[in-house]
């Protein structure tokens, strides 16, 4: 079978299905990437890139929706190349969501299209406006979440299946939509997630310290996040550190994530959300035990949810990370917003949830799990989050 992956930043959510497939005799796997990561064994990765940027004097409303249509056509072009090039694919795997799955049928119209439906945009309801210090919207900018959707719309019509990671997820795309959509996670590597005794976090000298290392049972604090922005519940970790600092002094707080904007809007000032927030409580804060360590390689997070006694999670109504089932199902005592992504796993992940807003329940939480003497626990293999139980299903959706 040839199979086709398309993801700008691949392997990304393909990264077990591609490798499963790849290591099959008789399969050819293909991939288009705009993006060069470490690609599994045995999956040729094919570069595109944009023919030409966004033009300044697009319509406000049709900017997103012109980069999608640009990368729709740069990953056609490179398609087309594969075609020359004698590949036929039998099934296309796409995650659609920057637009790259537009056109593909027009290129190979007898193959199967599967797409990721990872999210569908609502301007209230979800993620927008949850939160009552975000300014409300225009309508502008209702105007444009709406369009965001456009390119969903449109893969999901021209696929002949689709897969969600979880039932929330699903449930965000429209009830007309959803038959059309099977909840199979990614998939969970539950080997890598346990407990290493020797595992260490070192972390350079800075103006606060002259370096520092930490080790499993250090009252360490972790939290997680591709970029530190509300979306992902950064204010309200900020605003509880104070007080948590106060409550346990030998504790550290060590925050993982880069200053750059995923999903929310940017702060009020213009600057990073880091900089808002340490404007708001930086005065109140011990730098000495406050690690701001960027973004990371995956080895070095997977020794923070070894070393950490606690993880802290918020979401707002959103993808959920999975940073927090692998923390949960590490072992790691894991405390976690009470909202609605959250809530579909808390209870077979065992994690404690909170109201996302209750700043002193939080505070409350992770001072006593900070003092704990509790040992970790075993990792906590979910049969439905095994890989290969979401491999399994997934070639089966893909056979279909």
């Amino acid at each position: 079978m040839n199979v086709l992956f398309i993801h700008q930043n691949f392997p990304g959510q393909f990264v077990h299905l591609s490798a499963n497939l790849a290591a099959q005799k008789g399969n050819r796997v293909v991939a288009l990437a705009m993006r060069e990561n470490p690609a599994p064994k045995n999956v040729q990765v094919r570069k595109y890139s944009l023919l030409r940027s966004p033009a300044a004097e697009t319509h406000p409303m049709l900017r997103d929706e012109e980069s999608k249509v640009l990368r729709a056509e740069a990953c056609a072009a490179a398609a087309f190349q594969l075609k020359r090039d004698g590949f036929e694919p039998d099934v296309i795997v796409a995650h659609p969501g920057w637009g790259e799955a537009l056109f593909i049928k027009d290129v190979f119209p007898n193959a199967k299209l599967v797409v990721y439906c990872e999210y569908y945009y609502a301007a209230e309801g979800q993620d927008v406006g949850f939160d009552p210090e975000d300014p409300p919207l225009s309508f502008q900018q209702r105007c444009r979440i709406r369009m965001k959707n456009t390119t969903n719309l449109l893969s999901l019509e021209m696929a002949d299946a689709a897969i969600s990671p979880t039932e929330w997820q699903k449930s965000t795309y429209p009830q007309w939509a959803r038959d059309k959509i099977t909840v199979i996670h990614d998939g969970i590597d539950f080997t890598r997630l346990k407990f290493n005794p020797d595992a260490r976090v070192t972390l350079a000298a800075t103006e606060y310290h002259p370096g520092l290392t930490f080790k499993p049972g250090d009252e360490v604090l972790s939290f997680v996040a591709r970029n530190l922005e509300p979306v992902r519940g950064f204010p309200m970790l900020m605003r509880t550190l104070p007080q948590l600092l106060r409550n346990r002094p030998d504790a550290h707080a060590i925050i993982l994530g880069g200053d750059e904007i995923s999903y929310g809007h940017p702060a009020p000032s213009g600057g990073t959300w880091r900089q808002e927030l340490m404007e708001e409580v930086g005065s109140e804060l011990d730098m000495t035990r406050v690690h701001f360590a960027g973004k990371v390689p995956y080895q070095s997070y997977l020794n923070l949810l070894h070393v950490s006694k606690v993880h802290a999670y918020w979401t707002t109504p959103f993808v959920l990370s999975w940073s927090f089932l692998e923390a949960a199902c590490s072992g790691l005592n894991t405390i976690a917003s009470a909202t609605v992504p959250v809530l579909e796993f808390a209870e077979c992940v065992g994690v404690k949830t909170i109201p996302f807003f209750d700043r002193d329940a939080y505070v409350d939480e992770l001072t006593a799990a900070l003092g704990s003497t509790r040992k970790r626990a075993p990792v906590k293999e979910i049969a439905e989050l095994q890989i290969a139980a979401c491999v399994k299903r997934q070639k089966k959706l893909l056979a279909a």
